[in-house]
């Protein structure tokens, strides 16, 4: 087994890894330090069953299960199915899903603190998954912002990306958004956060998941996000993951920002993901 880091600001690679080998007590401690400390953890091209999936998920924490059933894997409601691909002319999963930048469910109250992917068919040359690391996207934020941040609140939504479902047609579009506010309501984080474990200042938030700074006006939100679009999406600071087949790749969406690119007319593309909460006591 070889360890790796991946970039200087971002990620640790663990390559001809097994499975048995990562449910080693010594490979697996290193592999959460890894996660814990650079962020992002990738396996690469390790074969796991759904249920291995789901064992490993569950040394970090709780599997949940994904929130929408129809995505669900069929024998596994703790996991995800992010696909373009059919059975039976029959979607098997979500097809679009995570393609802006953004933290995962910042727009709850307590996220779950890890996700997990992995590469069941993965073309090559799209679809790769970019990353980029919010401590270092604060510590290359102008001293000006980081003084007009400290000690702000944002106010988080998921409003600007829900989707539309049928029982949506017919709704004007207040009556949407007044929908919205009552089954998911907007929920408080401090702009500026420190990392339990690092001891590092990061950013949380993002454009498409967040309404706003609480006092801020129209103008400075926008000032704010485009100061921050700038940071997240600079490539230089930004790690680009091709996937190969079987890779595993696990986060702590808390400091990870992360987008989903397009993928290539007439490939297939499935991948698995876990969220995985806190263990309760």
């Amino acid at each position: 087994m070889n360890v790796n880091e991946i970039t200087p600001f971002i990620g640790l690679e663990l390559s001809d890894a097994s499975y048995e080998d990562l449910v080693r007590p010594e490979v697996w401690e290193q592999l959460v330090q890894g996660v814990q400390e650079r962020e992002l953890v990738v396996v690469r091209g390790i074969e796991l069953t759904p249920q291995q999936q789901i064992d490993l998920a569950a040394r970090l924490g709780e599997p949940v299960p994904f929130l929408i059933s129809k995505y669900r894997h069929p024998e596994f409601e703790q996991i995800m199915i992010s696909s373009n691909e059919m059975k039976d002319e029959k979607p098997i999963g979500v097809a679009r899903v995570g393609n802006f930048w953004h933290q995962d469910s910042s727009f709850v109250a307590d996220p779950a603190p890890y996700t997990m992917l992995h590469g069941v068919n993965v073309p090559g040359t799209s679809g790769h998954t970019k990353f980029a690391n919010a401590a270092d996207v604060y510590d290359r934020m102008p001293e000006e912002w980081k003084a007009k941040l400290s000690d702000r609140i944002g106010l988080h939504t998921v409003g600007k990306r829900l989707r539309i479902r049928q029982e949506h047609v017919g709704l004007s579009v207040a009556e949407f958004k007044a929908l919205i506010d009552i089954e998911h309501p907007k929920v408080e984080h401090p702009v500026v956060c420190k990392d339990e474990y690092t001891g590092r200042e990061y950013v949380y938030g993002s454009r498409e998941y967040m309404d706003s700074v609480l006092g801020f006006d129209p103008n400075e939100n926008e000032a704010f996000f485009t100061m921050l679009d700038g940071l997240i999406h600079d490539e230089t600071h930004v790690y680009t993951h091709k996937w190969t087949p079987n890779d595993l790749v696990i986060w702590k969406t808390r400091t990870t920002y992360h987008i989903a690119t397009e993928v290539e007319p007439g490939a297939s593309r499935t991948v698995h993901r876990v969220s995985i909460e806190t263990r309760r006591p």
